[in-house]
């Protein structure tokens, strides 16, 4: 005759801050997928917001960060693998076309500023369009000046 064991029971608590993470909507985009800012708008378009129009502009996916425009209410998780690749295709010659667009758009009165920062760009100084990306992020996330948002970003 088999000697009974005694059946372990295991539980823990969770915290409410962590219940909520773990029910939050998990976002994926690929750093493979996209090379310049334009086709980044694509995927967050097709991932974040599918079927939604929206201005394809950094203030606009600022907004979309915000919830309420196709994305849940109490945040989500971006996971963004291999923002690597993103580093390298969004880094200074993607900042350069940038900035050389919003200079021949831009209001004369701010020339000045976008041509300083098109220097610098093009001397390997200063934020890059996958820094905008980030920080923009960063706004809506734990710490963030909008963390009420409940953003996570996972660079993968």
């Amino acid at each position: 005759m088999l000697a009974e064991r005694p059946t372990r029971v295991l539980s823990y608590v969770v915290s409410a801050k962590e219940e909520e993470r773990m029910a939050k909507v998990v976002y994926e985009i690929d750093g493979r997928d996209f090379s310049t800012l334009e086709e980044f708008y694509q995927v967050v378009s097709r991932v974040l917001v599918p079927g939604a129009q929206w201005g394809q502009n950094l203030d606009a996916f600022n907004d979309i960060l915000r919830a309420g425009f196709g994305t849940p209410e109490g945040g989500f998780v971006l996971r963004w693998k291999n923002s690597a690749v993103s580093r390298e295709r969004l880094g200074y010659p993607e900042t350069v076309r940038q900035l050389e667009r919003r200079l021949a758009r831009c209001h004369p009165s701010n020339r000045k500023w976008v041509g300083k920062d098109l220097e610098q760009a093009r001397q390997g100084v200063g934020p890059t369009v996958f820094d905008w990306l980030t920080e923009i992020i960063q706004v809506h996330c734990a710490g963030g000046r909008e963390q009420e948002d409940g953003v996570e970003v996972k660079l993968e």
